[in-house]
């Protein structure tokens, strides 16, 4: 079958990595892709929110399926537009990616339906947000409302740090439209764990659990950026957790869309905090966490193609998902100046030369003639499995060493915390 997965990052190539193992598959194509992606597929040079372009595209070409990864196109419908032309396409229907594209609904849809998250208040006021800010008191997070690419939270741990990201958000024109409304959260404290889930509206199957790391610099330091490495499964999320986790919080939110008459089909995100009082909903995304997909879909056992399928035919609770044993660690090799500015093109040395044990997932890279060169902030997620966490993230950093360049950085203590 013809598969055309939309973005170009590290989550569409590791998805490209994964559908290319698939014996149904037998041509992918990418819009737009990258330089590690056209190994795998025909890069297609239209932009993820291209949709009017991608809807021309699919009727040219006849995909048998179309894999919407990212956010944006998501927010924007291009399911609801493909589906109109009988187009197949996986991930969650316009009025159903709401779920991410507005946390104020999210938290709304939270609070209703009784599922445990962080007291909040929603602001489109901005000296109201301001006093609600000098009464609260800090450590306190600030949340853009819309979608900010993963970068619209601050974790202010002082009143002046927390007021400074309402006024950026609200009238600095940080995040633009994203940022017009915020949600004010109490901060939680605890390990944070993202659950990432198949569901088909109905029948919610959790995938390996895994964590992130946000800040750009060792020991949680600096700014937020899109991830810096990731790890699966996670060290505290038990067995017990993980079932009071599906009785609390991932059916009741799958049934609570279903209620509200925004049926969800595609990979919801559970964004965890495992709190002193028990787990807690931070956010949820209405797709595969990026570089979470990174560490978990090496780990994925069944074929993509057939999850994909009965995901968009409702019939998730008859086929059997199974994960491999053992860990996966992923660690995000950045440009110069990530998450701020930096330049791009600088030419990767060393990716020919990898361990066979270890996969480069590119992120922000580009083709010229017969070299890579660097095209974004995140550019390479270096990714090994192994029978224990220590040694995946072990042959993880070992792998890195042997690509390098110019400006390069990264995280050193990807897993290292024994939390």
């Amino acid at each position: 079958m013809k598969i055309l997965i939309i973005g170009g990052g590290g989550r569409e190539h590791t998805l490209a990595w994964k559908l290319a193992q698939s014996r149904r598959v037998d041509k992918l194509w990418c819009a737009p892709g990258n330089g590690g992606i056209a190994a795998l597929a025909e890069c297609v040079p239209l932009k993820a929110t291209d949709i009017e372009g991608i809807l021309a595209f699919a009727k040219e070409n006849k995909p048998d399926m179309v894999m919407v990864a990212p956010d944006d196109p998501l927010a924007l419908g291009l399911v609801d537009e493909l589906e109109k032309f009988g187009i197949r396409a996986f991930g969650p229907h316009k009025n159903a990616a709401i779920i991410e594209a507005s946390k104020s609904f999210a938290k709304d849809l939270m609070k209703k339906y009784s599922i445990p998250t962080a007291k909040y208040e929603v602001f489109d006021d901005e000296e109201a947000a301001v006093k609600y800010i000098e009464r609260e008191g800090a450590p306190i997070v600030v949340k853009a409302d819309g979608l900010a690419l993963g970068k619209g939270v601050t974790v202010a741990m002082t009143v002046q740090e927390a007021v400074n990201a309402v006024r950026d958000a609200m009238s600095g024109g940080t995040f633009g439209k994203a940022g017009a409304r915020v949600v004010i959260e109490e901060f939680m404290t605890g390990t944070e764990v993202t659950v990432l889930c198949f569901t088909d509206g109905k029948t919610v199957v959790p995938m390996v659990s895994s964590q992130d790391h946000k800040r750009v610099f060792d020991n949680d330091q600096g700014p937020n950026t899109g991830g810096m490495g990731a790890f699966a499964p996670s060290r505290v999320y038990t067995e017990e957790i993980a079932d009071y986790c599906m009785e609390n919080i991932f059916l009741p939110t799958v049934r609570a869309m279903e209620t509200e008459g925004r049926l969800f089909k595609g990979v919801l995100y559970f964004g965890l905090m495992i709190t002193p009082e028990g787990p807690k909903v931070v956010e949820y995304n209405a797709r595969f966490g990026d570089p979470e997909a990174q560490v978990v879909l090496p780990m994925l056992k069944t074929d993509l193609v057939s999850i994909f399928d009965a995901c968009i035919d409702g019939t998730l609770d008859k086929l059997k998902v199974e994960f491999l044993s053992g860990a996966c660690a992923c660690i995000v090799l950045a440009s110069g100046g990530y998450p701020g500015s930096y330049e791009k093109g600088k030419v990767i040395e060393g990716l020919g030369r990898l361990p066979a044990d270890a996969a480069a997932f590119h992120a922000g890279t580009k083709r010229e003639g017969d070299k890579i060169v660097t095209n974004g902030g995140r550019v390479l997620g270096i990714t090994s499995r192994g029978s224990t966490l220590d040694e995946a993230i072990e042959k993880a950093y070992k792998a890195v060493k042997y690509v390098s360049f110019e400006g390069m950085h990264y995280r050193t203590d990807i897993g290292r915390k024994k939390e």
